[in-house]
């Protein structure tokens, strides 16, 4: 007995020696594993690959686990509330602890299913302004907080993987999709972009970067070849995803539909290894654009990770591949790499719960705040605006769309869990004005009758849109329910009709609506004539009796003004601004919010002239195959500018209720180095409080190649200046900024001599120069010889010559 308690003792002290060791060899591991995570990350990730089968390798390739069937859900994968923050992910490889990525899509707010009006639990998300609106602010930290909010809610409803932002080019604004992208210029693009990513992915979630690249048009949109020169490629469509990689990091790029030069995006290593990955340090996953067409074989050995949404012929033709020695084993290990890294990077892998209560709230203030700042003035005649609530009180409120507000697109760009939205009316309501009650019923009965009929509306009834949509006789089908009021016809008033509103109003509000959406090229639906019609009549008759008249275009991008802006005393340009629009609409036209939008976009006079039209979308024209960028480098103010062609309203273009004085422009340095400081000081001159967009031009020397007339180089947005108040605002210019792509040499060349930099309000209203040079000319990168055009490439040139 005294013995055993011997023998007992000493096994206790041994295991107590043991676990002492073992804590302490566990404890300075985990000590080398947070010093060096990558690393054992990286280890973690290929141990589980090393334990996969090869059907279970193809099943998580091919559809994220699509195919992948689970012979123990354990009530997890029931979809029956068990489990309700986890319905998203599911168990799809049991014995290694391996589930799908729950992701959902964005850019304007997180894509949940649409909650069923009886729900008394639903779980809401917000609606924020669309990407165009947001660009419209210049404000790179508001569009951060606007990512932070965005990111929470996917964070605490479970989701992994967010499929925004979209980081393409407003190349022609017929393109539906337009809303979901931000600008015509790479810069601004690219830094709104890599904002949101910050913003977003500060919670631990993952943030899409799509669609890569050169998806700049819906017709024929997953078959056209995009053909474009290696310089317009690298200085245009790739600029913007190369700044939000460099500076954002985002987890995850969206390869695109379409074809660029001849090849797939997603089956093209040249661009999704040799540029993003090699070039400029991409180390994230690639996700297929859902559906996409193509070989499955070609997408994964050019890097594409994930094949969205996955179908068994993609999962068949890689068993066939493999089979065949076409691909080897070690090609899926590569992709699988990239999938389990970001899988076990993510908030859910480290244990975080979720609590399926984002604060709602605060976020709906962040939304009204980014609505505030991208809001665009483009008309104040007189001073129109702000109207004096206590003369101008009493509001005639016209167009369908005042009632009805356009908070968002359609596709996979719209928010289908948002809580309210807020209309013009309710807006102006709130704030203190007093709508015309029987006009208000009277637009509100039009509403209705629009959604019982159910009428297929005018943009949709043609043979193909209706081959397209399996619309059959004149009912639309359920999938136009949130399409019905924005694309029915307006309603018509007559002008006995508007003297009756008008000798019971002190001002006259028109809205004008333009929804859009994926698939379709309906971002620049013309004026009709019915809207015509009532912006002159109503004109007309106000003027008539001495009073103002303002329109407020709830659009979705660049549009048509100059038929009808000399009507209006006051044009306000609301953008689709997410749930908060109303609101904001009525701040403004009261004066609470002085606006400090400015455009992203160059407005045209015609369609016409923009520099896209002559080519877009391609040839032939019924069903594109190759899309030509003629125009080149030649994009919005590129072209505009450098071709003397005016615009209804130039590029950085917005006003504000008080002036603004520039002054003291200075330059750290006569002579160009490796950088260089521009400062320059901005003063509020008006009565009224107000922020400041101050934009920054390059006009580079033309040496070697051709160049546009000026570039956007930088830009700041000042704080809210009291009047006579003052900021000093600071760019900084390095070697990128000056140079230019050389596709003879693939290099980013800066050119030697005399730079111009021109601090303006817009691209048109530059207020300071002052130059310096450059001695010598500087090799800034040397890039790969990749993505050149397979067809002979004639551009647009102010020199007279064409560029190959």
């Amino acid at each position: 007995m005294y013995l055993q308690k011997i023998k007992i003792s000493f096994v206790i002290i041994i295991v107590i020696l043991f676990a002492s060791v073992a804590s302490s060899s566990f404890f300075a591991q985990s000590k080398d594993e947070l010093s060096n995570g990558k690393k054992s990350l990286d280890e973690k990730v290929k141990n589980l690959i090393s334990q996969m089968t090869l059907e279970e390798k193809i099943g998580l390739i091919v559809g994220d686990g699509k195919f992948l069937h689970v012979k123990d859900p354990e009530k997890v994968e029931e979809g029956k509330g068990i489990i309700i923050n986890d319905q998203r992910s599911r168990l799809v490889i049991p014995r290694l602890s391996i589930r799908t990525t729950a992701m959902s899509d964005g850019p304007a707010g997180l894509n949940r299913e649409p909650c069923e009006e009886e729900k008394k639990d639903c779980q809401n998300t917000t609606a924020f302004p669309t990407e165009t609106c947001l660009a419209s602010t210049w404000n790179t930290g508001l569009v951060e907080k606007v990512g932070k909010a965005f990111g929470n809610e996917a964070l605490e409803y479970d989701y992994d993987l967010v499929l925004a932002p979209g980081v393409n080019i407003h190349r022609n604004p017929k393109d539906g999709r337009g809303f979901e992208y931000y600008s015509e210029d790479p810069l601004l693009t690219g830094k709104m972009a890599a904002s949101m990513v910050n913003g977003m992915q500060s919670n631990g979630i993952g943030v899409t970067l799509k669609h890569f690249g050169a998806h700049n048009q819906q017709a024929n949109r997953r078959y056209y070849n995009a053909v474009i020169s290696q310089r317009t490629l690298r200085e245009i469509y790739l600029r913007g995803f190369e700044i939000a990689v460099r500076e954002g990091h985002p987890n995850a790029i969206m390869p695109s539909y379409n074809k660029v030069n001849g090849y797939y995006t997603a089956e093209n290593p040249d661009l999704l290894n040799t540029i993003a990955r090699q070039e400029w340090g991409f180390d994230g996953l690639y996700v297929t654009d859902f559906d996409g067409k193509g070989s499955a074989a070609a997408k994964v050995r050019a890097g594409s990770d994930i094949l969205m949404s996955g179908n068994m012929q993609e999962y068949n033709e890689l068993k066939r591949a493999i089979k065949d020695k076409t691909l080897d084993e070690s090609t899926l290990d590569k992709n699988l790499f990239y999938i389990l890294k970001f899988k076990l990077s993510s908030p859910r892998a480290k244990g975080y719960v979720p609590n399926s209560k984002p604060d709602l709230k605060a976020h709906a203030k962040i939304a009204r705040d980014a609505a505030e700042e991208g809001m665009v003035l483009l008309k104040n005649e007189n001073n129109t605006l702000p109207l004096n609530l206590e003369k101008e009180k009493k509001v005639a409120l016209f167009g369908k769309i005042s009632y009805y507000l356009i908070a968002f697109g359609t596709g996979s760009g719209t928010v289908r869990s948002y809580k309210y939205r807020v209309s013009v009316n309710q807006g102006l309501q709130e704030a203190g004005f007093e709508v015309l009650k029987d006009m208000e019923q009277y637009y509100k009965d039009y509403i209705e009758k629009i959604k019982r009929e159910n009428l297929v509306p005018p943009y949709f009834d043609n043979p193909k849109m209706r081959k397209d949509n399996g619309i059959v006789g004149n009912q639309a089908p359920p999938h136009f329910k949130n399409r019905l009021v924005a694309f029915s016809k307006e309603k018509v008033v007559s002008r006995n009709e508007i003297k009756k509103y008008e000798s019971r109003s002190d001002v006259a509000v028109i809205t004008l609506g333009r929804s859009a959406g994926e698939n379709y090229e309906n971002g620049y639906l013309p004026i009709t004539q019915i809207e015509l019609n009532l912006v002159k009549n109503v004109s007309e008759i106000f003027h008539d009796a001495g009073k103002k008249v303002i329109v407020v275009l709830n659009i979705a991008g660049v549009w048509e003004t100059a038929s009808w802006r000399d009507y209006a005393d006051a044009i306000l340009l609301a953008w689709l601004p997410g749930q908060e629009g109303g609101h904001v609409v009525a701040d403004i036209l009261k004066g609470k919010v002085n606006p400090s939008g400015k455009l992203p976009d160059s407005f045209p006079l015609k369609y016409e002239d923009v520099p896209s039209a002559n080519s877009f979308h391609g040839v032939p024209t019924d069903k594109p195959i190759n899309s030509f960028y003629k125009e080149g480098i030649y994009v919005g103010y590129r072209y505009y500018d450098s071709f003397n062609v005016p615009t209804a309203y130039e590029f950085g273009y917005g006003l504000s209720y008080t002036t603004f004085d520039y002054s003291d422009l200075k330059l750290s340095n006569d002579t160009f180095t490796s950088k260089m400081k521009v400062a320059v000081t901005v003063t509020n001159t008006g009565k009224v409080a107000g922020k400041e967009i101050v934009q920054l031009y390059l006009a580079a020397p033309i040496t070697e190649i051709e160049k546009p007339i000026q570039e956007l180089k930088g830009f700041a947005k000042t704080k809210l200046l009291k009047p006579g108040e003052s900021q000093r605002l600071t760019f900084e210019l390095d070697e990128q900024s000056l140079a230019s792509f050389w596709s003879g040499i693939s290099a980013w060349v800066a050119d030697k001599g005399n730079y111009e930099v021109r601090i303006g309000a817009s691209s048109t209203d530059i207020r300071l120069k002052v130059s310096f040079d450059l001695q010598k000319d500087i090799v800034v990168e040397e890039v790969h010889d990749v993505m050149y055009p397979n067809f002979y490439m004639e551009e647009l040139s102010r020199l007279n010559k064409k560029e190959n």
